[in-house]
């Protein structure tokens, strides 16, 4: 088994599969993560208030987690069987439809299955079976994730940044990426840069310019990539975010005072920066001369 792995084209192939059924997992932690949050937040709302009817009625309410209760189709409550969620192959297979009820089924599921494959795939690719492509696949699920949980809800979850920041720093301990110091200064770099433009903003305008959840990613981003890297990301993550976000405005007939979420820009920018951004500073620094 061990020998098999050694050979990139089964290594990239288990590679493929393992990203389908981790992309399948994601779209579950997409959905349901932010509805425990709100069901934890309302819990501890009704304990602050002291609203004794409303502690009842959450802790008899349905339990609701990653695991609980299981998948179904969210039109006709219908179960979905097991055969009916292999990733990608049962959408396809059912046409992309419910196969109780017929109602059409979003193709941003399959999408997110292709897509944490196919990084999954290239992260391999690009560091290989041990500890770093090991470590690459879980910051870019980690950062999938995020991503699309953001667009939905404009949230970055503490439960998805914190741990991701953490690891990090831990596996870069090992100097798995940069150095362990490069790693400290580049989470306080991160966090402290848009904290510092947050309340820069928010001083001569009055308004909030991005949440904190943003700060956290930048900070969870410099762990893992160093505080070098820092730079390269604010300008790709702004680049990205231009054209993105005026072509969603102008699609949804939006004005630009509209929010738009700033963590999917900066999530694509550190994959970016992850797989190219050592070709990307070195191509700077030859092109201007430096």
């Amino acid at each position: 088994m061990w020998q098999l792995l050694e050979e990139p084209v089964w290594l990239l192939t288990l590679g493929g599969l393992l990203g389908l059924l981790v992309g399948s997992f994601l779209n579950v932690v997409i959905h349901r993560v932010p509805r425990m949050l709100e069901r934890s937040w309302r819990y501890e709302c009704a304990l602050l208030l002291e609203d004794q009817k409303l502690v009842q009625a959450e802790e008899k309410s349905t339990r609701f987690n990653l695991l609980t209760p299981g998948s179904h189709c969210p039109q006709c409550g219908t179960a979905i069987k097991p055969w009916q969620n292999i990733p990608l192959i049962s959408y396809l297979a059912q046409g992309g439809k419910c196969a109780h009820c017929k109602t059409r089924i979003s193709l941003r599921y399959p999408i997110i299955e292709a897509l944490t494959a196919a990084v999954t795939v290239f992260a391999l690719w690009q560091f290989g079976g041990g500890a770093a492509g090991g470590l690459a696949m879980l910051f870019c699920w980690m950062l999938i994730a995020l991503t699309f949980i953001d667009l939905d809800h404009q949230l970055l979850p503490d439960n998805i940044t914190l741990p991701l920041l953490w690891l990090g720093l831990l596996a870069n301990t090992g100097e798995v990426f940069v150095s362990l110091e490069s790693a400290v200064w580049g989470a306080v770099a991160g966090y402290l840069s848009l904290w510092s433009v947050y309340w820069l903003f928010k001083l001569l305008t009055g308004k909030e310019g991005m949440g904190y959840g943003d700060f956290k990613l930048l900070a969870a981003l410099g762990a893992w990539l160093g505080w070098q890297v820092l730079p390269l990301i604010v300008v790709l993550s702004s680049l990205v975010g231009a054209v993105l976000g005026s072509i969603l405005l102008m699609r949804q007939k939006k004005s630009q005072s509209t929010p738009i979420p700033f963590g999917p820009f900066l999530a694509v920018a550190g994959i970016i920066a992850l797989f190219w951004g050592d070709q990307l500073v070195a191509a700077y620094l030859q092109y201007s001369g430096v």
